[in-house]
């Protein structure tokens, strides 16, 4: 029975081998080739009606941008976007986005939607639904501060020359930030709000006089803990966040283990605080930030005093599309500056430089490998009023 199976196998493949046009088989390679364009239909667009090329734009601009809930209007092939976001980032990432589609011409933002266009469209378009967005997934309203040293991200880093933890180490980051509801057009501004729930972990492993017992070729120094609640706010140019959070620290155990006498000294580094930090986007290429925070409750075992304020600036040029593979990439350079009252008001700065890759220009989730070097205090737990300095490279993933 297994051999006439395998007869009628064969049989079967050497029929469908022949069936094959040799030109298709020596023309194959264009299958694997792929542009916006061959998403058009056979006809080509400009042929098409207004209603036609309406409803495949507006298709498009609610799948890749759904939380901004763009408005897709055209006349006579004339393509106009309202009700864009009150961001300037986020729009001029939707007008690009809308201008690089075959067969649009010219792009028109318009500020208001007439009534005329309002009547006509509530037949097939308005739905009763709740006024905000649960769970958008685009962006987030307060970009990152991507040289804060306890950026909220996933990252791994080889980091060097570290006085404090060891010459050699790796650092590494499990974090993200995640939005639960956004509301759309809010205060007189018609700004967006939205409220959402972050979370992380950084861990540090030491490679540096380690005893190697037992063949053990590192140990975990430290394990900080945090959790965040952001409200953040964004208009035009300007971005606000107000957050509300926890940090709690933890010494390693087999740094424990290998130091006894920390078995005694070890305290335990928490503290909530508040802070309120605000933004502002110079140019597509140049924002600056400032925030005071406000700590309100510290562990007795180590007392944090009350106020600290955090400030830098991002750099990004040169950003270009890479089509082929549908990505937008910039090189970047950010630093970051601190000083707490628990180090007497030391400064303590970061700068970061590298390459940054994201699906779309500005916005969404994005990938980074970077270079940065650290002078200042540690951010280790207990060892957070230490003086220290160190180089980093490394990558990360996150908004």
């Amino acid at each position: 029975m297994k051999i006439w199976g395998l007869s009628l196998l064969c049989c079967i493949s050497l029929f469908a081998e022949e069936g094959v046009d040799d030109g298709l088989i020596a023309d194959s390679s264009h299958v694997f080739l792929s542009s916006r364009g061959e998403s058009i239909p056979d006809k080509h667009i400009v042929d098409n009606t207004d209603h036609y090329l309406e409803g495949y734009l507006q298709a498009l601009v609610d799948m890749h941008f759904y939380e901004s809930q763009v408005i897709v209007v055209v006349k006579d092939h004339i393509v106009y976007l309202y009700n864009l976001p009150h961001n300037e980032m986020l729009s001029n990432s939707i007008v690009s986005f809308v201008k690089d589609i075959p067969g649009v011409c010219e792009v028109k933002e318009m500020q208001g939607f007439t009534c005329e266009d309002e009547e006509k469209r509530k037949r097939y378009v308005e739905q009763p639904c709740v006024d905000g967005i649960w769970f958008p997934q685009s962006t987030v309203l307060f970009a990152p501060l991507i040289a804060n040293p306890r950026v909220i991200n996933y990252s791994a880093a080889y980091r060097a020359g570290d006085r404090v933890v060891g010459r050699k180490a790796i650092a590494v980051s499990l974090g993200d930030d995640f939005p639960i509801f956004r509301w759309r057009n809010v205060f007189r501004w018609c700004g967006d709000m939205q409220i959402g729930i972050e979370a992380c972990v950084w861990a540090l492993f030491n490679f540096d006089h380690v005893p190697h017992k037992d063949g053990t070729y590192c140990e975990l120094f430290n394990t900080d803990y945090y959790l965040g609640f952001p409200l953040t706010y964004a208009v035009d140019r300007w971005s606000y966040r107000l957050r509300v959070y926890h940090i709690s620290s933890h010494l390693g155990d087999e740094f424990i283990c290998n130091r006894h006498h920390y078995v005694h000294d070890r305290v335990n580094p928490s503290f909530e605080a508040v802070d309120l930090f605000v933004s502002y986007q110079f140019s597509k290429n140049l924002r600056a930030y400032l925030g005071p925070g406000i700590i309100f409750h510290s562990d007795q075992s180590f007392p944090m005093k009350t106020f600290y304020v955090e400030y830098g600036a991002e750099l990004r040029i040169l950003g270009h599309c890479i089509n082929y593979h549908r990505l937008y990439g910039t090189p970047f350079l950010a630093i970051d500056i601190q000083n707490w009252q628990v180090r007497d008001w030391g400064f303590d700065f970061t700068v970061k430089g590298g390459y940054e890759i994201s699906k779309l220009a500005g916005i969404g989730r994005k990938m980074r490998i970077y270079a940065s070097y650290h002078h200042g205090y540690s951010y280790e737990g207990q060892f957070f009023k230490e003086r220290t300095q160190y180089g980093e490279f490394g990558f990360s993933w996150g908004f």
